[in-house]
């Protein structure tokens, strides 16, 4: 519902700001070619909060550099989709940056499928669904011995996705086509 709507308000000659996880990679690229043909812009980001931006930006410089790497997704129990868009969105764009290294394809794991997560643009995602989580994303690096780990971490205060929605609605006119993240 949110891309129609969203083509929409495109043919009708609004700008959008998008904030949802239910919409694709070729989602995005339908809502790129039109927001261009109707000379408009759209803003989408998985989630708003300044901190979720900066995680998504640090994990794009870290994936330029890093071969190992791959994100687990915390939500809470009643959350429906796996993973969020504050970890679809990373995913996506880390793996248009580079396709992370792996020794075994995660097709060929032995045992039950999918338990090694999902595959979201060559990114290994795991979505994990227990009580006290809000929304957590973590993009964890490898490079030899050495790991790095990046963090977003919400707490249950909508309050924290006020400051990047209203940086959003500013930014959307002067975007022409689609600008995905805040970052």
């Amino acid at each position: 519902m949110v891309k129609e709507n969203t083509l929409a308000a495109l043919a009708a000659g609004r700008r959008v700001v998008i904030g949802t996880s239910g919409l694709t990679a070729e989602d995005y690229d339908g809502i790129d070619r039109a927001a261009r043909a109707a000379g408009s812009g759209v803003v989408a980001s998985g989630n708003f909060a300044l901190t979720a931006a900066l995680m998504t930006r640090f994990s794009l410089m870290a994936a330029e550099y890093l071969d190992w790497f791959e994100i687990i997704d915390y939500s809470r129990p009643s959350k429906t989709d796996a993973p969020t868009g504050t970890a679809r969105e990373p995913a996506e764009r880390m793996g248009a940056v580079r396709q992370p290294a792996l020794d075994v394809d995660p097709a060929q794991v032995k045992g039950e499928p999918g338990l090694r997560g999902g595959i979201v643009a060559g990114v290994q995602v795991h979505s994990l669904r227990l009580p006290s989580h809000s929304a957590t994303v973590t993009s964890t690096f490898a490079h030899g011995n050495a790991r790095l780990t990046i963090t977003h971490d919400a707490g249950r205060d909508a309050t924290i996705y006020a400051d990047g929605t209203l940086l959003a609605a500013r930014r959307v006119i002067a975007v022409e086509g689609l600008v995905r993240g805040l970052d």
